[in-house]
């Protein structure tokens, strides 16, 4: 991840998360820049509330910023994991559940993920697959590439293969039950905690015919990928200027870079737009001009 983003970490150690944007207590972006500079997300929507996010937002969220973007990149296979929907959640005491999608940046030659079950089963068959070691034998594995798009609703068993790296929109909550850990030990010789308790309530065991969201792209146009109450998706592969006008989006608007860069202008004042990074439109800017550098190819997320 540090060589594709040019990040200034430690070049000795292994990143394998990063969080983009976010308001998450404890984990709040903060301004780098300008009169706003120190300040951080959460800060931001408390003070400008609506003007930032939309009256609608801000009328369901409140001072919390409702999603969440990340990077993920997998040196190996993750744990396979379910998150709660937004009534269990709530019901647990926490503020919402976590439905999320996956764009995939990169991948390694059959790289592959785990996105729901290969077949029908019920909560009892499923702890006793979980006691026989033999989970493995009804998750659904997908073979990805750059490009694919997986719809991950709250409740759908999970995990990232090793050798993906993917960008990852989600509404903002760091609630994870992990349910398999393939038998991994750390150098003591432990293993990480599971959550298979919290975990069985929160399963869907449905079965789906095709766990992959399919769409069309076409180049200089906003192409939707995803539409969800929690969020909406769309993709913009741009080779020339492109004029935007959400004036009719009640919402902040997200650019996350998937490819190459770009610029706005605003106010007489250009940002560019690198890879890796997001740029966040208040709900009061109603329209600017997208400019790549020289292409870009960008996910435009909206509530």
């Amino acid at each position: 991840m540090q060589k594709i983003f040019n990040t200034n970490t430690n070049q000795n150690s292994r990143i394998g998360e990063a969080w983009l944007l976010s308001g998450e207590e404890g984990s709040e972006t903060v301004v780098s820049n300008g009169w706003l500079a120190d300040n951080d997300l959460a800060e931001l929507t408390e003070v400008f509330m609506s003007d930032l996010v939309g009256d609608k937002v801000f009328e369901t969220c409140k001072n919390q910023f409702p999603l969440l973007f990340k990077l993920i990149d997998a040196c190996d296979d993750l744990s396979v994991q379910v998150h709660p929907n937004d009534d269990l959640a709530q019901k647990r005491g926490l503020d919402r559940g976590k439905t999320e999608m996956w764009y995939i940046m990169q991948a390694e030659k059959e790289s592959k993920l785990i996105a729901g079950f290969n077949k029908t089963i019920n909560k009892e068959s499923f702890k006793k697959l979980l006691i026989q070691n033999r989970l493995e034998t009804v998750l659904n594995y997908e073979r990805v590439t750059s490009d694919d798009v997986i719809f991950m609703p709250a409740g759908r068993i999970h995990s990232i293969g090793k050798g993906i790296l993917l960008a990852e929109i989600q509404q903002s909550s760091d609630t994870t039950y992990r349910i398999h850990d393939w038998n991994r030990t750390d150098d003591e010789g432990k293993q990480r905690p599971l959550h298979i308790a919290e975990s069985l309530d929160a399963i869907d065991f449905q079965v789906q015919k095709d766990y992959k969201t399919h769409y069309s792209a076409e180049e200089n146009k906003t192409s939707n990928i995803i539409q969800t109450p929690y969020f909406t998706t769309n993709i913009l592969h741009a080779k020339s200027p492109l004029r935007k006008n959400f004036s009719e989006i009640d919402s902040f608007v997200a650019y996350l870079c998937v490819e190459g860069s770009f610029s706005v202008s605003y106010d007489n004042e250009i940002t560019s737009v690198h890879i890796g990074e997001v740029l966040l439109i208040p709900n009061i800017i109603t329209e600017l001009i997208i400019m790549p550098t020289p292409v870009v190819k960008l996910l435009e997320v909206y509530i």
